[in-house]
């Protein structure tokens, strides 16, 4: 049994500033990461500061954006009114992100906040991993490597980033609301996250003290049509393979405006401005999204057990730009 202090914080303020007090603690919201993790002996902080009384609940639309409490669960959100009417890409996301039971626990900000599934990581027996022990070494570019990345990967860390929720909302530019000890700040997600290779042990920008708030999503043109798919091993509840979100605004056969998310490829949720690049002014055809994933793939890093992924990416894709499209492959 290891030990810990447990403390539940009132109000945010409190809680941040609880934090700034101790350089080692750790926040606990529905905790279906933070526990496992302590569990399997990764992680062994010797604070838990309980957030989940503080007023970062409810859901509100303002404006030409949706404010989502960095508290409220993910069946919240999908069960949300303007989610599913202008964001089924966020809500297919939700929905395929994980089971009934783990959906009603678990906090849109702890989703954006989960730490990578990479087995050797989360094996504490393993000594060779940069994001646990920097400088050591990554077992898995030389192990079974099957449910790891290959974009922003690298000869230091390959971890895969697994939230399918936060391949939506960057390719929905969604803003990160932050309290920190002396100042409160916006981060756009598309910079939230950092890339393995560059900074294994770090996987986001968020300083030790900063509490995300709440998520800002800007809502798409009303015109806009979105979607999510996600190819996994079983259609119960697993990981991405490889999944792509997609928001394509199309006028008369040629597209106007295109968004493009991918997951299960990249050590963190990953924007494919080439795809968007390609698509941007092009005719809605199967050709060109070919294009798109082609160039979408180009830079893909791979080791033996992960080449699959730059195919199956590219179909991943294709096949969901045909849909939201409504392309007749």
């Amino acid at each position: 049994m290891r030990t810990f202090d447990y403390v539940r914080a009132t109000d945010t303020r409190e809680a941040v500033r609880l934090l700034a007090d101790d350089p080692e603690a750790a926040c606990l919201a529905g905790g279906t990461t933070q526990l496992d993790l302590m569990k399997d002996g990764v992680l062994e902080p010797p604070r838990l500061i309980d957030i989940t009384r503080l007023p970062l609940h409810g859901v509100e639309r303002r404006g030409d954006s949706l404010h989502v409490g960095a508290l409220v669960t993910m069946e919240e959100l999908a069960a949300d009114a303007t989610v599913a009417e202008r964001l089924p890409v966020v809500r297919e996301a939700l929905l395929l992100g994980a089971s009934v039971q783990l959906r009603n626990m678990a906090t849109i900000g702890g989703n954006l906040l989960q730490r990578t599934r990479c087995r050797y990581f989360r094996d504490p027996t393993v000594p060779e991993c940069n994001k646990r022990a920097p400088g050591s070494g990554c077992a898995a570019v030389r192990g079974v490597a099957r449910m790891h990345a290959v974009l922003g990967a690298g000869e230091r860390c390959i971890a895969l980033h697994a939230s399918d929720l936060a391949v939506a909302l960057v390719a929905l530019d969604a803003v990160v609301h932050v309290q920190g000890p002396e100042r409160s700040r916006g981060i756009p997600l598309t910079e939230f996250y950092l890339t393995a290779d560059d900074s294994p042990e770090r996987e986001n920008v968020l300083e030790h003290a900063e509490l995300i708030t709440e998520v800002e999503i800007p809502l798409p043109p009303p015109d806009t049509r979105s979607g999510y798919l996600k190819v996994r091993d079983r259609t119960s509840y697993e990981f991405a393979l490889t999944s792509a979100a997609v928001l394509l605004l199309v006028a008369g056969g040629t597209i106007r405006r295109a968004r493009v998310g991918l997951g299960g490829v990249g050590t963190k949720p990953w924007r494919a401005y080439e795809a968007e690049h390609v698509l941007t002014g092009a005719p809605a055809t199967t050709a060109t999204f070919l294009d798109a994933a082609e160039a979408t793939m180009r830079d893909a890093w791979t080791v033996p057990g992960t080449e699959f992924k730059v195919p199956l990416a590219r179909r991943t894709l294709v096949r969901e730009l045909q849909t939201v499209s409504g392309v007749i492959p």
